[in-house]
């Protein structure tokens, strides 16, 4: 239960800090809690365990944050209508 609790939390605050960078696609508390939480699967899958902090927790929000920012860049360009 303390492991879904903290992917929560991280995915909470990386779909927030994603919404911050990408500005214009927020998407509410529950669908920021999902864009980290596939932010972090994805940026998990791209960058593998490149992100060294000295902190565990920040590694693991710097990875959902660039994997959610670059999810909200797809979603923007099928939003937009430009996906290829």
């Amino acid at each position: 239960m303390d492991g879904l609790l903290y992917s929560l939390i991280v995915g909470a605050i990386a779909g927030w800090l994603a919404g911050v960078i990408v500005k214009g696609y927020g998407f509410g508390i529950l669908g920021n809690i999902i864009v980290g939480i596939v932010g972090g699967l994805l940026g998990g899958w791209l960058l593998g365990s490149t992100i060294k902090t000295g902190n565990p927790t920040v590694s693991y929000i710097l990875t959902a944050v660039i994997g959610a920012v670059v999810l909200l860049f797809v979603i923007g360009l099928f939003r937009r209508g430009r996906a290829v």
